[in-house]
């Protein structure tokens, strides 16, 4: 039960941060989101920083399942095909996946105003850049630990921004993928050198 209330409240934080913004979240709005007092808030998370750091961390193992757990019919995918599909299944039209990139995208941005959220942010962001390296070092076995992760790096660094970008609506869906495959492209050519 007390895990049940826990994610609900988690899930509010996520879509009241996806539509206000961190500046924008109030305990007594987030308590009313999610069908519970803000003694309970308070009591789970024991304050406003509490909600935070565990809703970047709520929003990340959603963002790893939504990356990771695709079925395909058509059998396993090569290394290659699951490093384009983890990074492009960051764009997709679906209500879950646009608020967590939008409650994901303004943690990271508040991470500057907020210091206490930045070890978790550069935490959920360093697992992320080991995930993608473990993925380009499955393709190209022979390049160096440092090498594959500068490239997931600017990958990450990529996704990040093209994220911004489409959810702002500067940029359509298709093009962001499509600019997401080719640096994928680039990276492998760079690690081959």
């Amino acid at each position: 039960m007390a895990t049940d209330r826990r994610k609900a409240i988690l899930e509010a934080a996520a879509r009241v941060i996806a539509r206000r913004g961190v500046r924008g979240l109030r305990m007594e709005e987030l308590a009313t989101e999610a069908g519970v007092s803000t003694a309970l808030l308070y009591y789970h998370f024991k304050d406003r920083a509490g909600i935070l750091r565990n809703t970047l961390e709520f929003i990340s193992d959603r963002a790893d399942r939504y990356t990771s757990e695709e079925e395909y019919p058509d059998g396993p995918l090569d290394a290659r095909q699951e490093l384009e599909q983890t990074l492009l299944l960051e764009f997709q039209d679906l209500p879950e996946v646009r608020e967590n990139s939008t409650a994901w995208g303004e943690l990271r941005a508040s991470a500057i105003f907020e210091p206490e959220l930045r070890g978790d942010l550069a935490g959920a962001t360093l697992a992320w850049i080991h995930d993608v390296a473990d993925l380009l070092g499955r393709i190209r076995p022979t390049a160096p630990a440092p090498t594959l992760t500068a490239s997931a790096e600017r990958l990450t660094a990529l996704l990040e921004g093209l994220s911004t970008r489409w959810l702002s609506g500067a940029l359509p869906l298709s093009h962001a993928r499509e600019l997401t495959r080719e640096a994928v492209t680039v990276e492998l050519e760079r690690l081959d050198r």
